[in-house]
C-alpha cells in the first residue's frame, strides 16, 4: 500500500497530543496527515481500521541495534525489521557499539544503513564520552550537527561528576538530553541479580538498589546546577522513582523511562538459572515493580521503553554468572503492556500513546519541525500503528524477526499487537 493518498477508516484513534479518543478517520496524502474525520476521496486507497485501535506511530528510544561490531547478536537490518513487526515506526540507537557511536563517520555509518534497510526510522544516541570511557567528553557539537539527538554512555555509566557537570553544560547549547545509565559500578562489581532475599537463598552476588539510587541522586544533583535535561534510563528502584518525582516537583528538567520487564517480572524469576531473566538494572523485588507502576501511573515516569538488548544463543548460553546482562524487547513490549497493563485496566490507551510515542518525540525532539513525530495533527508525519487489542497469540522463539531470541516470555500467551505499521503514509507492515 504505497499510494500517494490513504483513508484510514473507523478506528479507534487516540491521540493525546490533541485530547482525540474516538472513533475517527484519518485521511493522508504525500507522506502526510491533511484531514480527520473526512471521507476518502475517489482516489484514495482505503484501510479498514475497524475494531482496531490507531495510534502515532510508536517511538523505541532505548535500542541496542549491535551495528556496527557485533552483528552475531543483531544487524540495523534484522533489528529494525523487529521493530516493525512490534508496532514501532521510530526507534533511538544507543552507542555501545564496536567501535562506540563517538565520531561524525559512526553517525552518518547508522543512518546509512538505516536508509538502506528501508525499515523504520532510526535515530542516533552519540556517546558522552570518547569510547565510551568516561574520561573524556565526546565531540558532542559535531557529533550532534552530524544528526544525534541525545547522547549517552548507555552500559558504561558516566561516573566522573564532573565530566558529567561538562557534558550538561554542553548540551544545554544545543537544547540536547543526557540519557543516563544510573549505576554506581564499584557497587555492582561482579553482581548476577538483586541484592534481597532471593540472591541470598540462590547464593548469588547482589546488585543493591543503593547502586541506582545514589546514581540518580547525583544525576539529578547535577542537572539542577546547570539547567540541563536529564534523561532516566531503564528505572527499576522504589527509591529512583520517589527521587525522580521529587525532583520533578521541585522544576528540575528530568524525565525518565522503564521498560516492559521492570514492570512485569521480579527476581523470583532468577530461581530458574535462566540467563533470560538476567538484565541491569536486575529484575527486582514486587515493591519496587509496584513503585514502577505508580510511577508510570502518576507521570512521574515519562516513557516505556523496550531496552531492546540482544545477544546470540551461545552467549545467553554460558553459565549464569558469565552470560551478558539484556533481553530482546522490541517485539514483545506493546503486547506485553496490553497484556499487563491496558487489560488490567492500570493505564488507558491514551497513556499507552503518550509513553510509547508522544513522550518520547518530545524528549529527542522529534515533535517540531517540518515533519513532527508522536501526532497524528494535521501536517504531521503519517507515522501509525494499527493494533489489534484482543487477538491472543503465544510467543515462540521461531517467530521473532530479530536475529536474538534471547527473550523471558518464550511460552507466554498475550493478548494484542501491531497489525499495520505505516511510515509516512506507507505501510510497513
Amino acid at each position: 500500500m504505497s499510494t500517494a493518498s490513504l483513508s484510514i477508516l473507523n478506528g479507534h484513534v487516540v491521540d493525546p497530543s490533541q485530547q482525540l479518543d474516538r472513533i475517527a478517520n484519518l485521511r493522508i496524502h504525500n507522506g502526510k496527515i491533511v484531514e480527520i474525520d473526512s471521507p476518502p476521496s475517489d482516489y484514495d486507497e482505503v484501510f479498514d481500521a475497524t475494531g482496531k485501535i490507531v495510534l502515532p506511530g510508536l517511538i523505541d528510544m532505548h535500542v541496542h541495534l549491535r551495528e556496527p561490531g557485533h552483528e552475531e547478536d543483531e544487524t540495523i537490518q534484522t533489528g529494525t525489521n523487529a521493530a516493525l513487526c512490534g508496532g514501532f515506526t521510530s526507534i533511538a540507537c544507543c552507542p555501545n557499539t564496536a567501535p562506540p557511536i563517538d565520531t561524525q563517520a559512526s553517525v552518518e555509518f547508522i543512518k546509512q544503513q538505516a536508509a538502506r534497510s528501508e525499515n523504520c526510522n532510526v535515530y542516533v544516541i552519540c556517546c558522552i564520552s570518547k569510547n565510551r570511557e568516561g574520561k573524556e567528553l565526546a565531540e558532542l557539537g559535531q557529533l550532534f550537527q552530524a544528526g544525534a539527538v541525545a547522547c549517552s554512555d548507555d552500559g558504561s555509566p558516566v561516573e566522573d561528576a564532573e565530566l558529567t557537570r561538562r557534558a550538561f553544560e554542553y548540551c544545554l547549547m544545543f537544547d540536547k538530553p543526557i540519557l543516563s545509565h544510573p549505576e554506581v559500578t564499584s557497587l555492582t562489581k561482579n553482581g548476577v541479580m538483586h541484592e534481597g532475599m532471593v540472591s541470598l537463598l540462590l547464593g548469588l552476588r547482589g546488585m543493591p538498589v543503593a547502586a541506582e539510587d545514589v546514581a540518580v541522586a547525583q544525576d539529578i544533583t547535577l542537572a539542577d546546577i546547570t539547567g540541563g535535561r536529564l534523561h532516566v534510563m531503564h528505572v527499576s528502584s522504589k527509591g529512583a522513582v520517589s527521587a525522580i518525582r521529587r525532583a520533578k516537583r521541585r522544576g528540575i528538567r528530568v524525565t525518565a523511562e522503564v521498560t516492559p520487564h521492570h514492570l512485569t517480572l521480579t527476581d523470583e524469576m532468577l530461581r530458574s538459572f535462566d540467563s533470560n531473566y538476567k538484565m541491569n538494572p536486575p529484575l527486582r523485588s514486587q515493591e519496587h515493580v509496584d513503585a514502577c507502576i505508580e510511577g508510570l501511573r502518576d507521570g512521574t515516569i515519562d516513557v516505556i521503553a523496550s531496552d531492546h538488548a540482544p545477544h546470540s544463543a551461545e552467549k545467553k548460553m554460558r553459565e549464569l554468572d558469565q552470560a551478558p546482562f539484556g533481553i530482546i524487547g522490541l517485539e514483545t513490549a506493546l503486547p506485553v503492556v496490553i497484556t499487563k497493563l491496558v487489560r488490567p485496566g492500570i493505564l488507558d490507551w491514551s497513556a499507552v500513546a503518550r509513553t510509547m510515542s508522544l513522550n518520547p518525540a518530545r524528549i529527542l525532539g522529534l515533535n517540531t519541525g517540518a515533519g513532527p513525530k508522536g501526532t497524528l495533527q494535521i501536517g504531521a508525519d503519517a507515522d501509525i500503528t494499527v493494533i489489534d487489542p484482543d487477538v491472543a497469540w503465544r510467543v515462540r522463539a521461531e517467530d521473532f524477526r530479530s536475529k536474538s531470541k534471547n527473550s523471558p516470555y518464550i511460552g507466554w500467551e498475550l493478548f494484542g499487537r501491531a497489525t499495520a505499521v505505516f511510515i509516512s503514509g506507507v505501510r510497513k507492515f
